[in-house]
């Protein structure tokens, strides 16, 4: 037996999770917020390492032979030729580089250009829209910049005692907008197309590959970025997806090939296992909840669940397309949302919340078929975030999504997915274990629901949704879902 540490530096904490490297089970738990404002859009990374040691006080990492690193996605650290930071970090909330991001998409020649070279279309959060921001707006401080990290690749490195080699692993690469990973390599021109110059990029490490050894000896693996590693941590595989309910929302899904999308509705990712991960984003999810809530007047979104649980499927004929922010799945960023199938009988408030809670998730039933029309296998869908956790998610999702629903208990994922990670590439480095397979832990436990005998009722809800969304924006799906039938 063996302990190993993973620990997950996110946007506002930290957490280390110390693991039994056989069976995966949690030994020992820190934690540490970060000593930054919750919602700031730029850092200095000081403040991570200074987090990192608070929550591994106490002798937390006591016999730990091995560490693996995740941290928050799409922060970009410019550094210069001494490896000093050029400015503060600049962190994936930030949505200044918009325009950035417009003018690099026209600066290749369109969407399709990006999608092909490297599988995802510019968004502000992406580090290439960042570098081209920081040309445009901070030019003296772009001029300096030498070298450019992500926050997992900036932690590895401190740890590591800022060695010559810079490294980070292809499922952090593959969201930076200059890495590719259908092809497996970066594009630098795409760096110079963003920030007018050469920038140094760290070395792609493969999934069980070492970064180094601290001078201590402990062994730093690969690391990745958090949502690699929370798909690790979850035990994901061929046939699972994964849809979170955020403000926003987001499905993803296991495939043993990256997808290129000439619309650029999916972002091909990769993952910490030597597959891919491609994602399909929607602007609205919860926020269309939090909306109705505030329509109805009711206290929270526990009591918009029940309210919806007094409705019946489809809501009376209500059907709410939720693209209160615009969309992105579809690609509808100037839109507005829209409730339609108003008669007297369905002005209703149970109505109205039964409608709010399933057109949210037929949009996100939406995603998943975009996926399904690539040819990606779904036969489970592990759902994440708080709302995950209402009874009216619960009751409609498995219908609707039209497969098994997956509800995982509340862990650190992360920080587990990490650590899983760590004991893969130390057993690798000691022999005991196969580069290409990673350590069979324990999956996590969760509860699990059945469309069952409701599978014909889904299937109606989502055909009654499909009309109302192409009656109001026709043929903005066409292209998107192809061959893809809704389950």
């Amino acid at each position: 037996m063996g302990i190993v540490a993973g620990l997950d530096s996110s946007s506002a904490f930290t957490h280390i999770v110390v693991c039994d490297t056989d069976t995966g089970a949690v030994l020992r738990r820190g934690y540490a917020a970060h000593p930054v404002e919750a919602k700031a859009t730029e850092a200095d990374p000081q403040a991570w390492l200074l987090s990192l040691g608070e929550a591994a006080t106490g002798g937390l990492l006591e016999g730990v032979q091995a560490i693996g690193v995740s941290a928050q996605q799409h922060g970009l650290v410019p550094l210069d030729h001494q490896g000093n930071l050029v400015r503060p970090a600049l962190l994936g909330n930030d949505k200044r580089a918009q325009v950035a991001a417009a003018d690099l998409i026209d600066g290749l020649g369109g969407r399709q250009s990006w999608a092909e070279a490297v599988g995802s279309v510019p968004q502000a959060a992406q580090p290439v829209s960042k570098l081209r921001w920081l040309a445009r707006t901070e030019p003296e401080a772009a001029q300096r910049v030498a070298s450019v990290l992500q926050p997992h690749d900036w932690l590895v490195w401190q740890l590591l005692g800022r060695p010559a080699r810079q490294t980070t692993d292809r499922g952090a690469a593959s969201g930076t907008g200059y890495w590719s990973a259908g092809s497996g390599s970066y594009r630098p021109d795409l760096v110079e197309l963003a920030l007018g110059h050469h920038a140094a990029l760290p070395e792609v490490l493969g999934p069980s590959e070492v970064a180094g050894t601290t001078p201590e000896g402990l062994l730093i693996s690969a690391g990745t970025g958090e949502t690699m590693a929370a798909a690790f941590g979850l035990g994901l595989g061929v046939g699972d997806a994964v849809v979170s309910l955020g403000a926003s929302g987001s499905v993803m899904a296991v495939h043993h090939e990256a997808l290129s999308d000439p619309g650029g509705m999916i972002t091909s990712l990769a993952d910490a296992t030597g597959m891919h991960l491609p994602v399909v984003y929607t602007s609205n999810a919860v926020r269309a909840l939090r909306g109705s809530v505030e329509m109805l007047g009711v206290a929270g979104l526990e009591e918009l669940s029940a309210l919806a649980l007094k409705s019946t499927p489809g809501a009376s004929g209500l059907v709410l397309l939720p693209y209160l922010e615009g969309e992105r799945t579809p690609n509808l960023p100037h839109t507005a949302g829209t409730l339609c199938g108003l008669r007297r009988e369905s002005m209703k408030p149970e109505h109205l919340a039964r409608a709010a809670f399933e057109g949210m998730l037929c949009s996100l039933a939406d995603a998943l078929d975009v996926l399904r029309g690539r040819g990606v296998e779904v036969r489970r869908v592990f759902l994440l975030g708080a709302a995950a956790e209402l009874p009216a998610v619960q009751g409609l999702a498995p219908a609707l999504f039209g497969t098994q629903v997956i509800v995982p208990q509340p862990a650190e994922y992360a920080a587990l997915g990490a650590a899983r990670q760590a004991a893969w590439a130390l057993g690798v480095s000691q022999g005991t274990a196969d580069p290409l397979t990673p350590p069979a832990w324990q999956g996590a436990a969760a509860q699990v629901l059945e469309p069952g005998d409701e599978l014909a009722v889904g299937r109606a809800v989502r055909q009654q949704y499909m009309a109302t969304r192409d009656q109001i924006h026709p043929g903005a799906f066409d292209s998107a879902l192809g061959a893809a039938h809704p389950a």
